[in-house]
């Protein structure tokens, strides 16, 4: 499958660039498509190219000293990463790997630089998400610290609620929800711990699945209590 102006126009951080713009994009952009567990952008490597995303789910990871894996953060359809290529000439921080079969657009690094400087927009875009992800790393290695890991399940959901649901505190879904491996990974527990926890939040009817692909919360106050410790289960 080719990459098409139509196709770079599907992603947010793109959708206002002009029409010659994306065509120029496309004709140095290539798509990429990894198994699951594919690493998609390895640490340490210097990259010339920005990923984009387009089908599937990837998460950005990395290693403790003792060879342990530590999930930071997860990318969505129409989402991108590898951005910090295009403001220096470092290494990749950390490895970037597929969740489940993905379909991705690798574009050069040069090329999208220069269409960045010509459109504020895409700069908005890029500062926002950057500013983005260092809040919530700075919040999830907070949530590392925590000795309660009830407090640790219940923070990293709070976390993965929609900002919008987050001010009236009534009840959210959660799109596509990580797997209880996927956030004991994050929060460097066990399935099992969390897979009890998950337990006792059904069981009070604080959380429900509906289906494979949706988790919704009842009762976000009492969530926000458990995630900042001022109520325990």
């Amino acid at each position: 499958m080719a990459v098409t102006p139509e196709l770079l126009s599907t992603f947010p951080i793109l959708r206002s660039l002009p029409e010659a713009v994306l065509s120029a994009l496309a004709s140095q952009s290539v798509m990429r498509k990894f198994a699951r567990r594919g690493i998609v952008l390895e640490a340490g490597k210097r990259d010339e190219y920005v990923c984009f995303l387009f089908e599937g789910r990837l998460q950005g990871v990395d290693f403790t000293i003792d060879g342990r894996e530590v999930g930071l953060y997860f990318i969505e359809p129409g989402d991108f990463c590898g951005e910090l290529v295009l403001f220096d000439d470092g290494v990749q921080p950390e490895f970037v790997i597929a969740l489940t079969p993905v379909v991705t657009v690798f574009m050069p690094r040069d090329i999208l630089r220069e269409a960045m400087m010509k459109n504020p927009g895409v700069i908005n875009v890029l500062g926002y998400k950057l500013a983005s992800r260092v809040r919530q790393l700075t919040f999830q290695r907070s949530l590392l610290g925590l000795p309660n890991v009830t407090q640790r399940v219940c923070g990293q959901l709070w976390l993965l609620i929609p900002e919008r649901d987050k001010v009236k505190l009534l009840s959210s879904v959660i799109v596509n929800p990580p797997t209880h491996l996927e956030i004991a990974i994050m929060l460097n527990l066990s399935r099992e711990t969390v897979t009890r926890v998950f337990q006792t939040l059904q069981n009070q009817q604080i959380v429900r699945r509906d289906g494979p692909g949706s988790l919704i919360v009842n009762n976000l106050a009492v969530l926000k209590e458990f995630a900042d410790g001022s109520k325990e289960l």
